[in-house]
């Protein structure tokens, strides 16, 4: 466990122990925070990786992972005086618009390569006629063992 937050693997334990005694959902700048109340003791749940408080933007979003992933139903105290839309600071990474113009990229190579795949399979002459292919390696077999059987001789 770290320091600040409580990480959710460590708030499943915790529930699982009965040692969690209620949650709130506290409105900040950016979007929605849970904080877990043990003992006398208040802490934030954490982000994954890091020892920050984990922040939703949606209170829908938020609420739904109290049910889903810590099956938390009730929340003791819901405080939107501190919430904004705007986030104090910003948390877009640097690399999500290289990120983003890479996958429309591939999008369209996707696209295009699917277009071309169709267009040669409904194309009605997509090249040589299986008989004609048929014919042509007959001959050939047949000018082979000619050969063959010349220099057997």
């Amino acid at each position: 466990m770290s320091n600040n937050t409580i990480d959710t693997a460590m708030a499943k334990r915790m529930l699982d122990a009965s040692a969690i005694q209620g949650a709130s959902i506290i409105g900040q700048p950016g979007g929605w925070g849970v904080m877990l109340k043990f003992g006398i003791t208040e802490k934030p749940l954490g982000a994954q990786r890091t020892d920050q408080p984990r922040v939703w933007r949606s209170l829908d979003r938020c609420m739904d992972y109290l049910k889903t992933e810590l099956h938390i139903t009730r929340v003791d105290l819901l405080d939107a005086s501190k919430h904004s839309d705007a986030s104090d600071k910003t948390s877009v990474r640097k690399d999500t618009s290289e990120r983003m113009r890479q996958a429309h990229a591939a999008a369209a190579y996707n696209k295009w390569f699917r277009e071309q795949v169709q267009a040669s399979l409904d194309d009605p002459s997509p090249g040589i006629a299986n008989e004609d292919v048929k014919q042509n390696f007959a001959a050939k077999r047949a000018a082979l063992k000619q050969r063959i059987a010349g220099n057997k001789a």
